[in-house]
């Protein structure tokens, strides 16, 4: 769901423009102040910057170069951001977004200007339990969707983190190792340096169903290819996706 980047919303002391991802919470006697990174986002609502044109994504606002971007990756899908801030002026309008990016290291974070992205409310969640070897999807804070997968093996983990579905892919032979689609991560291995990529982790589906509830990928989330269907239509880019143990 797309939002405008800037709404009217209540504060204390009445009436103030501010982003639609800013958080209420962050103004002080409904005045913005100019330069302070403000938190977005909670267990609720997320919110993701969907690329508009060739974009910088840089180490600090006004710093040095993190990473270039273009409209499209590689695959031909949608260059996606996870909002985690925004640093607003005295008009309570966003002048920087704080992102995190779908590259390495982990966690990643940079700096992209409002202009070069479009802002989308994300209200999905999910959860990989490691230890359980179980996926929940939350939607507005609800569990819809539950169900056991297999996780990385003891020498090729699941790498530990919060991360988001960057991309959604669907890989066009339904019967093959990924299944029918995948939801790519914005994580990586932290062993498999040498494959491709980097060693991109994702939520994909399975020829081996046997695998489903232990520890046999290569780091990757494994889930029965019927639930993943649907996982992957209620899942928008975007989504926040925290592993744990």
């Amino acid at each position: 769901m797309k939002v405008a980047a800037i709404v009217t919303i209540a504060v204390a002391g009445g009436l103030a423009t501010a982003p639609a991802v800013a958080n209420s919470a962050a103004h002080s006697r409904g005045v913005c102040r100019a330069g302070v990174l403000h938190p977005v986002g909670d267990q609720v609502a997320a919110y993701a910057a969907v690329v508009n044109g060739k974009t910088r994504a840089y180490k600090r606002p006004n710093g040095s170069l993190r990473a270039s971007f273009s409209k499209l990756t590689d695959l031909g899908y949608p260059t996606t951001f996870s909002i985690v801030g925004a640093i607003l002026n005295k008009r309570c309008t966003a002048t920087w977004y704080r992102v995190k990016l779908p590259i390495k290291p982990n966690g990643v974070i940079g700096y992209v200007r409002p202009t070069d992205v479009s802002v989308e409310k994300v209200t999905t969640r999910i959860s990989v339990d490691l230890s359980r070897r179980e996926l929940r999807l939350y939607r507005r804070g609800k569990l819809v969707l539950r169900t056991p997968v297999a996780v990385g093996s003891p020498s090729t983990p699941t790498p530990i983190g919060r991360y988001f579905v960057s991309q959604r892919i669907r890989t066009g032979t339904p019967g093959g190792a990924f299944g029918p689609v995948v939801l790519a991560v914005s994580a990586f291995s932290n062993i498999l340096q040498d494959w491709a990529e980097g060693g991109p982790i994702a939520i994909h589906g399975t020829n081996a169903p046997w695998t489903i509830g232990r520890t046999a990928s290569h780091g990757c989330v494994r889930v029965p290819n019927d639930t993943l269907m649907r996982l992957f239509v209620a899942t928008p880019g975007g989504t926040p996706v925290v592993i744990h143990p």
